[in-house]
């Protein structure tokens, strides 16, 4: 009788990534359903409080809360002025258009984060993946449509802004993950977007509305449980290989938008999302061939 075959390890952590993408935007659609009552700050502040109690009882299920406390201090700072300036345009946009919208202009942030690499960490980039970011950000002028009726309002550009603060936010990480640990970033991120934009949105808080606590609550599950399985994803397979998988979030957000909010991306939006994407894959293959990972 022979063994069963040992599962891929990098199909388990394609799995998990599409897990934690399919959370995420689970958690992003109760952001938008909050948003629509509440000022983003606000809103910034429960996606953090929702989900540290859980994230907190991950770290010390895994026996790494020693870890906590080793860590660089500035640059976690750094990271959650960031993440809260993040977090507030994204909430912002989010409240102002659909999902689909808001995800296909935030999925220019793997080109940002390749692009800030070159001054920041002192990366090569040579002109093949310039101008894949270049086209990248012109799908977003596609999308945004900063002439005609288009969609250059104040929400576009908070989303923009949103995502080059991701950007730079991921920056950090690629540092940190050299010195702290993985429930240390993750654990302190939201201890920071908890305090930082709880203390911004305290002069203009509002009350909680018991039907929306149901709303918070979700949030707070599927934040901390898509983090898991993010991480999980990354410990099995290699990034250059799961990371494309997050563009399969559209589809999720593209269903919350008809079965939620009874809506469609529209011509534009859907031209303008397929050259980001393409953008962002070519980036990504670039980067497998530069690693040797592609013959």
């Amino acid at each position: 009788m022979s063994a069963s075959p040992t599962p891929d390890p990098s199909r388990r952590g394609a799995a998990w990534m599409l897990l934690a993408v399919a959370l995420f935007a689970l958690m992003d659609a109760g952001l938008k359903w909050l948003a629509a009552d509440y000022p983003p700050l606000q809103v910034a502040t429960l996606r953090g409080a929702a989900a540290l109690p859980l994230v907190f009882a991950w770290v010390l299920l895994g026996g790494r809360a020693a870890t906590l406390l080793r860590v660089h201090w500035r640059l976690h700072l750094v990271r959650g002025a960031l993440g809260i300036a993040m977090m507030v345009g994204f909430v912002y946009g989010l409240a102002r258009m659909p999902m689909s919208t808001a995800y296909a202009i935030v999925f220019v942030a793997p080109l940002l984060i390749t692009a800030m690499a070159v001054p920041f960490l002192g990366e090569r980039v040579g002109p093949r993946r310039w101008t894949a970011i270049v086209l990248g950000l012109a799908g977003v002028l596609v999308v945004l449509r900063p002439t005609g009726e288009g969609m250059m309002t104040l929400a576009g550009l908070a989303l923009l802004a949103a995502a080059a603060c991701y950007a730079a936010a991921a920056i950090t990480v690629r540092i940190l993950a050299q010195r702290d640990s993985t429930e240390a970033m993750v654990f302190w991120f939201l201890v920071l977007l908890a305090l930082g934009a709880g203390a911004l949105a305290w002069p203009d808080w509002r009350p909680m509305r018991a039907q929306d606590l149901w709303a918070v609550a979700g949030v707070g599950i599927t934040g901390a449980l898509a983090q898991v399985a993010l991480t999980h994803a990354f410990r099995l397979a290699e990034a250059s290989r799961i990371a494309p998988l997050e563009y399969t979030g559209l589809v999720w957000v593209v269903l919350l938008d008809i079965g939620v909010w009874g809506v469609l991306p529209d011509t534009p939006t859907w031209i303008g999302a397929a050259i980001i994407i393409a953008s962002g894959l070519y980036l990504l293959r670039r980067e497998r061939v530069r690693s040797g990972a592609v013959p």
